[in-house]
C-alpha cells in the first residue's frame, strides 16, 4: 500500500500547485459557546491580531450556527470579571446585543456568520466542532473541521469503537455534504483516555495532537504510561511494520479555554504551520492530508523537503537561539522503538534514509523557552515537530 507523503517531493512537485507558501492556525480553541470564558469575537480577534491565519472554534457538541444566550454572572464566574466590559470597548455597544431576564443580564453569543464580516479576507474562520464522547469515564474527543454543523457524539462498546463510530460520522456528513473535513483526535493522554495501541490500530484515523497547550492532559506521561511524542513512534512502529496502514500525523494546538489571566489554559501555545497555495478549508486540509505542515511550540522553519534519499529541514533563527534536530524512527527487525537515528545541530538538518528505516521524522529543538510555557519548570523549550515519512514509499517498493 502506498501511503501518502509530503508534495514537497522532487518527483511529485510538478504536479503540485504553485507557489505554496506557509500558513499559521490553530485548531482547537474554546469560548463561550461551550467552557471557554471569554466571548467568541474577542478570542478570534486574539488570533487575528496576532499572525495566524486561520483558526478553527471547537467547541463541545457544539457549532456556533444557532442562537445562543449566556448569562454576565456565569462569565464573571468562569474568570471574565471584565469580560463584557472588555468586550464592548473592542467592538462597540451597538455591536453588543443584550436583555435582561429575571433581572439578570444576558448576552447574545454571535453565529460563526456574524463573526466572519468583522475581520478581513486574510483571515479564515473555520466552522468545527469537538466531538466529545466517551466509554466508562475515558474521554475520546475528536475535532471535526470545516463542517457544515453539528455531527452528534457516538456511543460504543470499547474505546476503538467509539472512536471508528465518530469517525464514521464524519465521513457520512461529508458525503452528505460535499465537504473536506479533517478530523483530529485531541490530547490521548487526558483522562488517560486513548493508548498508543488505540492509535495505533485506529487505521482510519490519521491525525492526532503531539502537542496539546492545556496543562491537564498529560502531554509527559507518567511513570507507567507513556508521552504523546511517545505515543506517536509506538503507534506508528505498528502500523508501518505490522498493519502496512496510513502513517500517523501529529498536529499542535492550544486547546485554550482560558484568556483572562496566565493560569489555565491559555492561547499562543502550539499551532500548526501548513504550506499551502491558498487560504481557504479546502487547500489547507488538502496539504495536512498530503503531510505538507509542520506543529509548533515556538520553532520556525523555513522548508521541508523529502527526497528519495534524504529529508532535509532549514529552520529559522530566533535571536541568540541554537538548535537541535532529532531524526527519529524505528528500523526493520530492531526492538528499539523510536529511537534517535540522527541528532544534527545548526539551522540545517539533513538525514540519509537507510533501508532499515520503517518510518522516520523529526523534533527541532531551540535552546530558547517558548513565549507561553505550559510546564513551569523552565526546563520547557521551544519545539517543532516534522511529519513522519517512509522510505520504502518514496522509492516506491512495497515492505
Amino acid at each position: 500500500m502506498m501511503r501518502p507523503i509530503l508534495c514537497v517531493l522532487a518527483v511529485a512537485l510538478a504536479s503540485c500547485h504553485t507557489q505554496p507558501r506557509w500558513y499559521k492556525g490553530n485548531l482547537h480553541t474554546h469560548t463561550l459557546w461551550s467552557d471557554g470564558n471569554h466571548f467568541p469575537e474577542m478570542v478570534v480577534d486574539w488570533y487575528a491580531s496576532r499572525d495566524y491565519d486561520f483558526l478553527a472554534l471547537t467547541e463541545h457538541n457544539i457549532v456556533a450556527d444557532h442562537e445562543k444566550w449566556v448569562g454576565n454572572d456565569l462569565v464573571i464566574r468562569r474568570g471574565g470579571r471584565t469580560a463584557l466590559a472588555d468586550y464592548r470597548k473592542r467592538f462597540g455597544n451597538d455591536w453588543v446585543d443584550h436583555r435582561e431576564v429575571k433581572g439578570k443580564l444576558q448576552v447574545r453569543l454571535k453565529k460563526l456568520d456574524e463573526m466572519r464580516t468583522l475581520f478581513d479576507d486574510d483571515f479564515l474562520l473555520i466552522a468545527a466542532e469537538e466531538i466529545t464522547a466517551g466509554f466508562k469515564g475515558k474521554p475520546i474527543h475528536i475535532n471535526a473541521s470545516n463542517i457544515a454543523g453539528r455531527i452528534p457524539p457516538q456511543k460504543g462498546a470499547s474505546v476503538r469503537e467509539v472512536m471508528r463510530k465518530t469517525l464514521a460520522a464524519v465521513n457520512e456528513h461529508k458525503k452528505q455534504h460535499g465537504l473536506r473535513v479533517l478530523t483530529h483526535l485531541n490530547h490521548p493522554n487526558f483522562g488517560w483516555g486513548i493508548t498508543a495501541e488505540d492509535l495505533a490500530v485506529v487505521t482510519e484515523e490519521h491525525f492526532y495532537e503531539v502537542y496539546n497547550g492545556h496543562p491537564s492532559v498529560h502531554h509527559k506521561g507518567d511513570a507507567k504510561r507513556p508521552s504523546t511524542e511517545r505515543m506517536w513512534d509506538i503507534a506508528n512502529t505498528t502500523r508501518v511494520r505490522d498493519l502496512n496502514a496510513h502513517v500517523l500525523y501529529g498536529l499542535a494546538t492550544d486547546d485554550s479555554h482560558n484568556y483572562h489571566n496566565a493560569s489555565g489554559s491559555t492561547p499562543g501555545r502550539g499551532w500548526v504551520m501548513v504550506r499551502a497555495t491558498e487560504l481557504s478549508a479546502d487547500a489547507l486540509i488538502e496539504a495536512i492530508e498530503r503531510g505538507d505542515f509542520y506543529a509548533s511550540s515556538g520553532v520556525v522553519l523555513d522548508e521541508v523537503s523529502v527526497d528519495a534519499n534524504s529529508m532535509t529541514i532549514e529552520i529559522a533563527a530566533q535571536g541568540n537561539a541554537t538548535y537541535v534536530t532529532e531524526f527519529i524512527g524505528t528500523r526493520r527487525g530492531s526492538d528499539e522503538i523510536g529511537q534517535v537515528l540522527a541528532r544534527v545541530p545548526g539551522l540545517r538538518a539533513r538525514y540519509h534514509f537507510s533501508d532499515k528505516d520503517l518510518f522516520v521524522r523529526a523534533t527541532v529543538t531551540s535552546t530558547l523557552p517558548p513565549d507561553n510555557p505550559v510546564f513551569k519548570d523552565q526546563k520547557q523549550k521551544r519545539q517543532a515537530w516534522v511529519q513522519p515519512v517512509v522510505p520504502a514509499d518514496l522509492r516506491g517498493k512495497k515492505q
